[in-house]
């Protein structure tokens, strides 16, 4: 019976284009090409093997019958190239995975080097495209194995025999002591003249560099450095080079719970979610990423902010229509796997708020406002202002009745804070009266305090009216919107962590509905959601529980793999991850939770990172404590 890797046991390669996930066997089982949003050539993760997948491995530990993990593994450095190693009775050898930061065509390199002793070794490739469901044409052209189907052709060079046999590319070889012998997988449009046999010890070096220069530009120098630094390669490898766009992750239809049908596809931009990655860049010293995202965002808006999507495709695509793709049976038999997201049309009040607080936090790094994002950004607050009484389908992009969600609420009034911040400095060519936004600012503010407020329980609540809790709610002190030493704040952070968490401390989204269908219109349950965990650590750290916030800090970290990745999701029962993996969003909480750390426990000229929550602006907590200088965070989908 053929065995399933868990969803912590892949590791990413990447080239800021597209990436692959590289199991802990050997096996590539999902690599989109040419882009993250293609279609999948390997797409075994959500299917078998017969659905494509490329292993290299010894050749006593092919087959997933058998337990032919790795002896060790590990990222070389601070980069995304992979180290593999067997041991194996007659020797060890060594992998290396990796994809070369793209210039031309994609590539995925895998150079096996004999370590000791003599190893026979395997490499089968089972291409698949079209996710798994075209057999494509495999033949032999000067010496080279090529793949052709359609629109794509896959290029295999090695220096040792290879040949086909079933629809899998195979070479069966040898490799001793102080040898080596390399794979590249090119891709190019079938109807194009073939690429050129690239040289991989020369591509491997300059992976290497191209990562090293790029790490060295971090400025976060405080605790937890080294679970920063990789979090912060995770979030760049899953930035679109071309467009400046972010993808939420680089996966499709991993479940939030297994066997489940809350499988979703996160290959797109969301505005949410690449904000809040910009923010933990910014604040770690990374501004071409800012300015890149906003040339970015201006192309994807365009003309028509009135019609602002919650998410778009890596290039400013608009369509992105879900279906679903029947002939794979899913991560474990979760079903249904879709592509594209029908959130894409759903009105999510909260967005504006979170690209209004990137721009700020942009001007705040000294990428000044252009000509053309202020006239974006006044339209956008113009909009707001008029629909911001609207319910709508919130952070979590529910599938049921729009509510009115306290969080929608809360960002909508950070987007007329920051506004107001930046008019009142004179900002670029943001020229907007802000005597009638602090009129605004002040109505927003009132509005939840009132209506989104328990005071009975201590709380803020879900939305309006409801006795709900939601995670979300964690990020009222950090936006600004209340000082952490309020009452209602401590309330809601005891509150949380009392009904939302899990007993290992970790924190759900909100109450889900095992087999009834509950506020977010879907059915089943799911696993604890990783980035409220890091949210629930910041509220205990502002709230003063420095060493409790710490070891809930320090028990996220342990759930990460062995190569320091995380999913979305964590199932503190089964004790796996789940969800889209890599997730951007998990990463860049690590990241501002590490940070805010740092900003309370060590003096002022410690700190690194904008200043980006001044003191409250509103009546109800001009005369409550300032919130330190942080980088705010949110959150994603359903």
């Amino acid at each position: 019976m053929e065995r399933l890797p868990r969803i912590e046991q892949y590791g990413l390669i990447g080239d800021m284009q597209t990436s692959a996930h590289v199991c802990d066997d050997g096996s590539i089982d999902w690599l989109c090409l040419p882009r993250f949003d293609s279609p999948a050539v390997f797409a075994g993760l959500l299917g078998t093997q017969k659905h494509g997948t490329w292993q290299i491995a010894p050749a006593s530990s092919v087959s997933r019958d058998s337990s032919g993990t790795v002896d060790e593994r590990k990222y070389r450095g601070d980069s995304l190239v992979l180290e593999s190693l067997w041991r194996t009775p007659t020797g060890s050898v060594r992998v290396l995975d990796f994809m070369p930061p793209r210039d031309g065509t994609p590539q995925v390199i895998r150079i096996v080097e004999g370590v000791s002793g003599v190893v026979e070794m395997v490499s089968a490739m089972r291409p698949k495209p079209g996710y798994g469901s075209v057999s494509p044409w495999i033949h032999e052209v000067g010496g080279r194995m090529v793949a052709e189907a359609g629109a794509d052709a896959l290029w295999l060079d090695t220096c040792v025999p290879q040949v086909e046999k079933d629809g899998v590319v195979v070479s069966a070889f040898a490799v001793a002591a102080g040898q080596s012998v390399a794979f590249v997988l090119s891709w190019c449009p079938s109807h194009a003249a073939a690429q050129d046999v690239p040289v991989p010890e020369a591509a491997l070096t300059e992976t290497l560099a191209f990562w090293q220069d790029w790490t060295t530009e971090c400025t976060y120098e405080g605790p937890y450095r080294e679970a920063v630094v990789r979090s912060l390669i995770a979030l760049k490898a899953m930035t679109y080079g071309p467009s400046g766009g972010i993808v939420a992750a680089p996966t499709t239809s991993l479940p939030e719970l297994i066997g489940g049908d809350r499988n979703w596809d996160y290959r797109a931009t969301w505005l949410r979610d690449a904000s809040t990655t910009l923010a933990a860049l910014l604040g770690t010293g990374y501004q071409q990423e800012a300015q890149a995202w906003r040339r970015w965002l201006l192309r994807a808006v365009a003309g028509d902010p009135e019609n602002l999507q919650i998410m778009y495709g890596i290039t400013g695509e608009r369509d992105l229509r879900e279906r679903e793709l029947p002939w794979l049976p899913g991560y474990e038999g979760s079903t249904p796997v879709r592509i594209g997201n029908g959130a894409a049309d759903q009105l999510q009040l909260d967005v504006y708020g979170e690209v209004i607080e990137t721009l700020y936090l942009a001007h705040q790094n000294g990428v000044a406002h252009c000509a053309d994002t202020a006239v974006l950004h006044r339209r956008l607050v113009e909009h707001l202002s008029r629909r911001w009484r609207e319910p709508d389908e919130g952070i979590w992009e529910i599938r049921g009745a729009r509510r009115h969600f306290v969080h929608s609420k809360v960002m909508a009034w950070v987007a007329v804070d920051r506004t107001i911040r930046l008019a009142e400095a004179g900002a670029g060519a943001l020229d907007m009266d802000p005597a009638p936004l602090v009129e605004l600012r002040s109505a927003i503010h009132h509005e939840v305090c009132t209506e989104g407020f328990d005071p009975v329980r201590n709380t803020f609540t879900q939305s309006y009216g409801s006795q709900e809790l939601d995670a979300a709610t964690l990020l009222i002190p950090r936006v600004g919107f209340l000082p952490p030493d309020d009452p209602r704040v401590v309330g809601t952070v005891d509150a949380v962590r009392r009904e939302l968490s899990t007993p290992d401390g970790l924190v759900r989204r909100y109450p889900t509905s095992g087999n009834r269908t509950g506020v977010d219109g879907l059915k089943g349950d799911e696993g604890s959601f990783l980035l409220c965990s890091f949210w629930l650590v910041d509220g205990l750290a502002l709230t003063g529980r420095i060493d409790e916030a710490r070891a809930l800090y320090e028990g996220l970290l342990e759930l990460r793999n062995d190569l320091g990745l995380l999913a979305e999701e964590y199932d503190p029962v089964q004790r796996r991850q789940l969800g889209n993996f890599p997730q951007a969003f998990s990463h860049m909480g690590l990241i501002e939770s590490a940070r805010l750390l740092q900003v309370l426990t060590a003096g002022p000229a410690h700190r690194h990172g904008p200043v980006s929550v001044p003191a409250p602006r509103s009546a109800a907590s001009s005369t409550r404590t300032t919130s330190p200088d942080l980088t705010p965070q949110h959150a994603t989908h359903a």
